[in-house]
Protein backbone atom coordinates (compact mmCIF):
# COMPACT_ATOMS: atom_id res chain seq x y z
CA UNK A 1 0.00 0.00 0.00
CA UNK A 2 1.29 3.72 -0.71
CA UNK A 3 0.24 7.04 0.54
CA UNK A 4 1.00 10.63 -0.33
CA UNK A 5 4.61 9.94 1.92
CA UNK A 6 5.36 7.95 -1.14
CA UNK A 7 5.27 11.22 -3.15
CA UNK A 8 4.26 9.35 -6.88
CA UNK A 9 1.45 11.42 -7.93
CA UNK A 10 -1.32 9.77 -10.12
CA UNK A 11 -0.38 11.40 -13.12
CA UNK A 12 3.41 9.89 -12.78
CA UNK A 13 2.82 6.96 -12.14
CA UNK A 14 0.58 6.56 -15.59
CA UNK A 15 -1.53 3.83 -14.34
CA UNK A 16 0.64 1.38 -15.00
CA UNK A 17 1.68 -1.94 -12.30
CA UNK A 18 4.65 0.09 -10.66
CA UNK A 19 7.81 -1.46 -9.23
CA UNK A 20 7.64 0.13 -6.12
CA UNK A 21 11.06 0.54 -4.35
CA UNK A 22 11.37 -0.09 -0.60
CA UNK A 23 15.00 -0.30 0.00
CA UNK A 24 15.55 4.09 0.66
CA UNK A 25 12.68 2.78 3.38
CA UNK A 26 14.41 0.47 5.00
CA UNK A 27 17.84 1.46 5.35
CA UNK A 28 19.61 -1.61 6.93
CA UNK A 29 16.53 -2.50 8.24
CA UNK A 30 15.11 -6.16 7.14
CA UNK A 31 11.62 -5.01 7.47
CA UNK A 32 9.72 -1.39 7.65
CA UNK A 33 5.82 -0.57 9.78
CA UNK A 34 4.92 2.87 9.27
CA UNK A 35 1.26 4.38 9.38
CA UNK A 36 -0.25 6.86 6.41
CA UNK A 37 -3.07 9.26 7.16
CA UNK A 38 -4.96 10.40 3.87
CA UNK A 39 -8.07 12.19 3.16
CA UNK A 40 -8.35 9.64 0.71
CA UNK A 41 -6.35 6.53 -0.78
CA UNK A 42 -5.53 6.80 -4.21
CA UNK A 43 -5.43 4.43 -6.99
CA UNK A 44 -1.71 3.62 -7.22
CA UNK A 45 -1.57 0.08 -8.74
CA UNK A 46 1.71 -1.94 -7.88
CA UNK A 47 3.52 -4.15 -6.41
CA UNK A 48 7.37 -4.86 -4.81
CA UNK A 49 9.09 -8.49 -3.59
CA UNK A 50 8.11 -8.07 -0.06
CA UNK A 51 5.18 -9.27 1.63
CA UNK A 52 3.15 -6.66 2.64
CA UNK A 53 0.33 -6.79 5.90
CA UNK A 54 -1.54 -3.72 5.58
CA UNK A 55 -4.89 -2.64 8.43
CA UNK A 56 -7.43 -0.35 7.27
CA UNK A 57 -8.16 1.66 10.53
CA UNK A 58 -10.41 4.36 9.07
CA UNK A 59 -12.16 4.41 5.48
CA UNK A 60 -14.11 2.72 2.89
CA UNK A 61 -14.08 1.84 -0.72
CA UNK A 62 -12.73 -1.04 -2.88
CA UNK A 63 -9.36 -2.85 -2.77
CA UNK A 64 -8.06 -4.59 -6.21
CA UNK A 65 -5.52 -7.50 -5.19
CA UNK A 66 -4.23 -9.09 -8.10
CA UNK A 67 -7.58 -9.77 -10.42
CA UNK A 68 -10.23 -9.59 -7.22
CA UNK A 69 -12.09 -6.25 -6.68
CA UNK A 70 -13.44 -5.90 -3.08
CA UNK A 71 -14.93 -3.49 -0.71
CA UNK A 72 -13.01 -2.92 2.26
CA UNK A 73 -13.82 -0.97 5.36
CA UNK A 74 -12.29 -0.45 8.76
CA UNK A 75 -10.69 -3.27 10.63
CA UNK A 76 -9.84 -4.87 7.13
CA UNK A 77 -6.45 -6.80 7.38
CA UNK A 78 -5.12 -8.41 4.18
CA UNK A 79 -1.12 -9.91 4.31
CA UNK A 80 0.54 -10.22 0.37
CA UNK A 81 3.09 -11.83 -1.00
CA UNK A 82 6.15 -10.57 -2.51
CA UNK A 83 5.04 -9.27 -6.29
CA UNK A 84 1.39 -9.41 -5.87
CA UNK A 85 -0.27 -6.13 -7.82
CA UNK A 86 -2.52 -4.28 -5.43
CA UNK A 87 -3.85 -0.93 -4.60
CA UNK A 88 -6.93 0.37 -2.39
CA UNK A 89 -9.02 3.10 -3.22
CA UNK A 90 -11.12 4.87 -1.22
CA UNK A 91 -14.75 5.94 -2.20
CA UNK A 92 -14.49 9.84 -3.01
CA UNK A 93 -18.03 10.55 -2.13
CA UNK A 94 -17.80 9.82 0.92
CA UNK A 95 -16.42 12.90 3.73
CA UNK A 96 -13.51 10.97 5.42
CA UNK A 97 -10.09 10.45 6.49
CA UNK A 98 -8.07 7.40 5.80
CA UNK A 99 -5.49 5.60 8.44
CA UNK A 100 -3.91 2.28 7.67
CA UNK A 101 -0.34 0.46 9.44
CA UNK A 102 1.59 -0.76 6.95
CA UNK A 103 4.13 -3.35 7.72
CA UNK A 104 6.32 -4.80 4.74
CA UNK A 105 9.22 -7.35 5.21
CA UNK A 106 11.63 -8.97 2.63
CA UNK A 107 11.74 -12.55 1.65
CA UNK A 108 15.74 -12.61 3.12
CA UNK A 109 13.96 -11.63 6.50
CA UNK A 110 10.93 -14.61 6.28
CA UNK A 111 13.68 -17.06 5.34
CA UNK A 112 15.90 -16.16 8.38
CA UNK A 113 13.23 -16.57 11.08
CA UNK A 114 12.26 -20.26 9.21
CA UNK A 115 15.43 -21.66 10.06
CA UNK A 116 14.11 -21.79 13.72
CA UNK A 117 12.07 -24.92 14.27
CA UNK A 118 10.10 -22.82 17.21
CA UNK A 119 8.57 -20.55 14.29
CA UNK A 120 7.94 -23.30 11.66
CA UNK A 121 3.74 -22.39 12.05
CA UNK A 122 4.84 -18.93 10.30
CA UNK A 123 5.99 -20.91 7.41
CA UNK A 124 2.11 -22.03 6.21
CA UNK A 125 0.68 -18.40 6.38
CA UNK A 126 3.84 -16.99 4.57
CA UNK A 127 2.98 -20.30 2.09
CA UNK A 128 -0.86 -19.19 1.86
CA UNK A 129 0.22 -15.25 1.17
CA UNK A 130 1.21 -15.96 -2.19
CA UNK A 131 -2.21 -16.05 -2.63
CA UNK A 132 -3.08 -13.10 -0.73
CA UNK A 133 -4.85 -13.83 2.85
CA UNK A 134 -7.55 -11.47 4.35
CA UNK A 135 -7.86 -12.54 8.45
CA UNK A 136 -10.92 -11.82 10.46
CA UNK A 137 -9.79 -10.17 13.45
CA UNK A 138 -11.16 -10.90 16.70
CA UNK A 139 -13.60 -8.91 18.55
CA UNK A 140 -10.11 -7.69 21.08
CA UNK A 141 -8.24 -6.71 18.27
CA UNK A 142 -4.45 -7.68 19.17
CA UNK A 143 -3.14 -7.60 15.88
CA UNK A 144 -4.10 -3.49 15.41
CA UNK A 145 -2.44 -2.47 19.38
CA UNK A 146 0.45 -4.80 18.22
CA UNK A 147 0.89 -3.28 15.53
CA UNK A 148 0.54 0.73 16.83
CA UNK A 149 3.01 -0.18 19.62
CA UNK A 150 5.80 -1.22 16.58
CA UNK A 151 5.88 1.79 15.25
CA UNK A 152 7.41 4.15 17.76
CA UNK A 153 9.22 0.81 19.62
CA UNK A 154 13.10 0.46 18.97
CA UNK A 155 14.09 -1.67 16.34
CA UNK A 156 14.52 -4.50 18.68
CA UNK A 157 11.84 -4.42 19.88
CA UNK A 158 9.50 -4.19 16.33
CA UNK A 159 11.63 -7.43 15.48
CA UNK A 160 10.06 -9.55 18.27
CA UNK A 161 6.44 -8.17 17.63
CA UNK A 162 6.62 -8.49 14.24
CA UNK A 163 7.64 -12.37 15.04
CA UNK A 164 4.72 -12.21 17.96
CA UNK A 165 1.99 -10.84 15.20
CA UNK A 166 2.79 -13.71 12.72
CA UNK A 167 2.95 -16.45 14.75
CA UNK A 168 -0.81 -15.11 15.90
CA UNK A 169 -1.66 -14.50 12.37
CA UNK A 170 -0.37 -18.38 11.90
CA UNK A 171 -3.26 -19.46 14.15
CA UNK A 172 -5.98 -16.77 13.11
CA UNK A 173 -9.15 -17.30 11.20
CA UNK A 174 -8.14 -16.00 7.49
CA UNK A 175 -9.43 -16.38 3.71
CA UNK A 176 -7.50 -16.65 0.86
CA UNK A 177 -8.09 -13.66 -1.81
CA UNK A 178 -7.01 -15.49 -4.91
CA UNK A 179 -7.85 -18.74 -6.41
CA UNK A 180 -5.04 -18.62 -8.34
CA UNK A 181 -1.21 -17.07 -7.84
CA UNK A 182 -0.86 -14.00 -9.89
CA UNK A 183 2.46 -12.40 -11.26
CA UNK A 184 2.94 -8.86 -12.49
CA UNK A 185 3.66 -8.70 -16.39
CA UNK A 186 7.42 -7.47 -15.87
CA UNK A 187 8.19 -4.67 -18.10
CA UNK A 188 7.45 -1.06 -18.87
CA UNK A 189 5.15 -1.88 -21.88
CA UNK A 190 3.26 -4.30 -20.58
CA UNK A 191 2.63 -2.72 -17.34
CA UNK A 192 1.96 0.51 -18.94
CA UNK A 193 -0.65 -1.23 -21.58
CA UNK A 194 -2.79 -3.43 -19.04
CA UNK A 195 -2.94 -0.54 -16.05
CA UNK A 196 -4.62 1.34 -19.56
CA UNK A 197 -7.77 -0.99 -20.12
CA UNK A 198 -7.41 -1.15 -15.71
CA UNK A 199 -8.31 2.65 -15.34
CA UNK A 200 -10.45 2.48 -18.31
CA UNK A 201 -12.81 -0.08 -16.74
CA UNK A 202 -12.24 2.15 -13.22
CA UNK A 203 -14.08 4.92 -14.79
CA UNK A 204 -16.52 3.48 -16.79
CA UNK A 205 -17.71 0.60 -15.64
CA UNK A 206 -21.16 2.22 -14.58
CA UNK A 207 -21.80 2.93 -18.00
CA UNK A 208 -21.48 0.73 -21.63
CA UNK A 209 -17.97 -0.51 -21.47
CA UNK A 210 -17.22 -1.73 -24.95
CA UNK A 211 -14.69 -4.00 -26.11
CA UNK A 212 -13.86 -2.31 -28.93
CA UNK A 213 -12.52 0.86 -27.42
CA UNK A 214 -10.58 -1.50 -24.49
CA UNK A 215 -8.94 -2.77 -27.42
CA UNK A 216 -8.26 0.12 -29.05
CA UNK A 217 -6.66 1.63 -26.24
CA UNK A 218 -3.38 -0.73 -26.65
CA UNK A 219 -3.88 -0.62 -30.40
CA UNK A 220 -4.79 -4.22 -30.43
CA UNK A 221 -7.66 -6.20 -32.21
CA UNK A 222 -10.59 -7.71 -30.03
CA UNK A 223 -9.48 -11.17 -30.20
CA UNK A 224 -5.49 -10.63 -29.82
CA UNK A 225 -7.04 -8.41 -26.71
CA UNK A 226 -9.11 -10.88 -25.09
CA UNK A 227 -6.30 -13.34 -25.10
CA UNK A 228 -4.07 -10.69 -23.61
CA UNK A 229 -6.50 -9.43 -20.61
CA UNK A 230 -6.70 -13.07 -19.73
CA UNK A 231 -3.22 -13.77 -19.93
CA UNK A 232 -2.70 -10.95 -18.22
CA UNK A 233 -5.83 -11.13 -15.02
CA UNK A 234 -6.34 -14.21 -14.75
CA UNK A 235 -9.98 -13.86 -16.08
CA UNK A 236 -11.64 -12.70 -19.26
CA UNK A 237 -12.39 -9.24 -19.76
CA UNK A 238 -16.29 -9.74 -19.11
CA UNK A 239 -15.97 -11.35 -15.73
CA UNK A 240 -13.18 -8.44 -14.85
CA UNK A 241 -15.76 -6.10 -15.97
CA UNK A 242 -18.82 -7.94 -14.26
CA UNK A 243 -16.98 -8.32 -11.18
CA UNK A 244 -16.25 -4.28 -10.39
CA UNK A 245 -19.85 -4.30 -11.27
CA UNK A 246 -21.26 -6.75 -8.80
CA UNK A 247 -19.11 -5.15 -6.15
CA UNK A 248 -20.69 -1.96 -6.49
CA UNK A 249 -24.30 -3.04 -6.73
CA UNK A 250 -23.54 -5.07 -3.10
CA UNK A 251 -22.40 -1.16 -2.06
CA UNK A 252 -25.99 0.20 -3.29
CA UNK A 253 -27.65 -2.79 -1.61
CA UNK A 254 -26.45 -2.95 1.53
CA UNK A 255 -26.26 1.31 2.02
CA UNK A 256 -29.61 2.23 0.15
CA UNK A 257 -32.87 1.16 -0.03
CA UNK A 258 -32.86 1.74 -4.12
CA UNK A 259 -35.09 -0.67 -5.72
CA UNK A 260 -32.87 -4.00 -7.03
CA UNK A 261 -33.70 -2.67 -11.17
CA UNK A 262 -32.14 0.91 -10.37
CA UNK A 263 -29.42 -0.86 -8.69
CA UNK A 264 -29.02 -3.17 -11.80
CA UNK A 265 -29.09 -0.11 -14.00
CA UNK A 266 -26.86 2.39 -12.20
CA UNK A 267 -24.05 -0.24 -12.19
CA UNK A 268 -23.89 -1.10 -15.56
CA UNK A 269 -26.26 -3.59 -16.22
CA UNK A 270 -28.03 -2.99 -19.41
CA UNK A 271 -31.07 -5.68 -18.08
CA UNK A 272 -32.37 -6.75 -15.01
CA UNK A 273 -32.30 -10.60 -16.04
CA UNK A 274 -28.71 -10.61 -16.89
CA UNK A 275 -27.88 -8.40 -13.57
CA UNK A 276 -29.88 -10.87 -11.93
CA UNK A 277 -28.06 -13.84 -13.47
CA UNK A 278 -24.24 -12.43 -13.01
CA UNK A 279 -25.16 -11.51 -9.38
CA UNK A 280 -26.35 -14.83 -8.62
CA UNK A 281 -23.40 -16.29 -9.90
CA UNK A 282 -21.14 -13.98 -8.26
CA UNK A 283 -22.12 -14.19 -5.15
CA UNK A 284 -23.97 -17.46 -5.19
CA UNK A 285 -27.25 -15.96 -3.71
CA UNK A 286 -30.06 -13.65 -5.37
CA UNK A 287 -29.79 -9.60 -4.96
CA UNK A 288 -32.86 -9.32 -2.76
CA UNK A 289 -31.35 -12.13 -0.57
CA UNK A 290 -28.31 -10.83 -0.52
CA UNK A 291 -30.02 -7.62 1.00
CA UNK A 292 -31.30 -9.33 3.40
CA UNK A 293 -28.68 -11.07 4.92
CA UNK A 294 -26.50 -7.63 4.87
Amino acid sequence: MAGSNSKIKLAECKMRAQLEKLSSRKENQSFICYEIKESSFEFFWHYHPEYELTYIIKGKGKRLVGNVYESFSPGDFVLLGPDIPHTWISDKKRNQNCQAIVIQFSTKFAESILQFDELKAIKKVLQKAEKGIQFTPPKKDNYLLLMQKMINEAYAEKFLLLIQLLLHLSASKSKTILTTSIKPLKGITNQHRINKVFQYVQHEYKKNISLKKAAALIHLSKSAFCKYFKRASGKTFSDYVNEIRIAYACQLLIETDYPISKIAFDSGFESLNYFNRVFLKKKKVIPSSFRKLM
